[in-house]
């Protein structure tokens, strides 16, 4: 068997990038935006043209379906096309079109393989728009109530059913999948891991448990002049601390585990007036379960202990945990055969995102693929991965992919 077209991947990526390009090389392509549905078509355009049959299921999936000689569950490829605000061209849609270019190359070499073979966009990935993310895979599959999805708005109050409406990619609930023989994903790394020990690809072995909460800082608000330092209740002091703790027990950790605190407001927010309130997030994620239970209850008495030691009071809101996932040893074992195959040598590691191969992971054997991302770089507009990385993890899909069609 012979490898994929490296240059008509490399092309069908640069045009998929031109929709909703930005000044700065990457891409605004909010998901259910008047960009989304242009990518939407000329991906269902490209599916159609490679022979492929397209349906599209009531959250707006799209699946590609290439003919098996078999009646049999499908083998699954893809990722998604929406993005983040000013973000790159790589973050999913190399997932989609290296799956595409699987199905062009098997077409060139006239290849059939018992089992069906589709391409999937899911919908939402990102969730930038409607939140959560995984929107349209965990929807589909059952891990998210379905009018909870379809019930969604965005900041303008528009609804996810409207938009798939307005977009012309409100599908059918008949067209859910129900069943496949495994589901691969290629992905950016979106780390710096692959680029400084040199790898081309890796190997993924699971996705880490994560946890998201939410912290409320209330102290007493007073004249930054007037008010001695030792009979204040500043709640960003308490906050402070708090940040400085977590920060303390993601680095406990036994395995791999970080922690962020990625958004913060301030109230009042004047130069001279002590915080009353403070508000900010708690992203924490682990490879293992002990080290994610150890930071669930770690936070709790971190802020506890923080808001006592100043006089503030706290409260945390928020129960969104997610276990580790482990991907399939079967199909990690396909995906290392044919990095042998491919001559790559094969690197193993952690995804540090939640991505829709961990939801397909829950129902069927699933695994995925990490193309190394320069600088490790991601959702920036400078996001960029070689067009020969590229190229090797899709000759990687391809041979795994056929491994498993059969």
């Amino acid at each position: 068997m012979q490898g994929i077209n490296k240059d008509r991947l490399t092309e069908s990526l640069a045009l998929m990038g031109q929709i909703g390009a930005t000044a700065n090389g990457g891409v605004y392509r909010l998901a259910l935006t008047d960009e989304d549905r242009d990518a939407r078509n000329l991906f269902r355009e490209w599916c159609e043209d490679a022979g492929m049959t397209v349906r599209i299921d009531d959250f707006g999936n799209m699946y590609g379906r290439r003919a098996g000689s078999e009646d049999l569950p499908p083998v699954m490829l893809g990722s998604h096309l929406d993005s983040v605000p000013f973000g790159g061209r790589y973050d999913g849609p190399v997932g989609v079109l290296t799956a595409l270019e699987v199905v062009r190359t098997l077409n060139d070499q006239g290849i059939v393989t018992k089992h069906p073979i589709d391409i999937v966009n899911w919908s939402n990935e990102e969730g930038a728009r409607f939140l959560p993310g995984l929107f349209g895979s965990t929807a589909a599959l059952g891990t998210r109530a379905a009018e909870e999805a379809l019930n969604a708005t965005d900041e303008a109050g528009c609804s996810f059913r409207d938009e798939l409406v307005r977009i012309g990619y409100a599908g059918d609930k008949a067209n859910r999948p129900t069943d496949a023989r495994a589901y691969l994903e290629v992905h950016i790394e979106q780390g710096p891991v692959l680029e400084a020990e040199d790898y081309p690809v890796g190997l993924v072995r699971g996705i880490q448990g994560q946890f998201w909460r939410e912290v409320t800082v209330k102290g007493r608000a007073g004249h930054a002049g007037a008010n001695p330092m030792d009979s204040r209740a500043d709640a960003l002091v308490a906050a402070s601390r708090m940040v400085l703790g977590i920060r303390e027990l993601a680095l406990q950790c036994a395995g791999y585990g970080v922690a962020t605190v990625g958004k913060m407001s301030v109230a009042p927010g004047a130069m001279n007036i002590v915080p009353a309130k403070v508000d900010f997030t708690i992203d924490a994620r682990c490879v293992l379960a002990e080290d994610l239970t150890m930071l669930e209850n770690g936070v709790v008495d971190v802020v506890e202990q923080a808001a006592a030691a100043e006089g503030v009071t706290v409260e945390i809101s928020g129960d969104e945990s997610y276990p580790t996932i482990l991907f399939d040893t079967e199909v990690m074992g396909m995906i290392r055969e044919a990095m042998t195959a491919e001559g790559l040598p094969v690197r193993e590691l952690w995804s540090g995102g939640g991505h829709d191969a961990g939801v397909a992971a829950l129902q069927w054997p699933a695994g995925m693929i990490f193309v190394r991302s320069k600088d490790g770089l991601s959702h920036a507009e400078a996001e960029y991965s070689s067009p020969e990385d590229i190229a090797a993890a899709a000759n990687v899909l391809l041979r795994a992919a056929v491994g498993l069609a059969g």
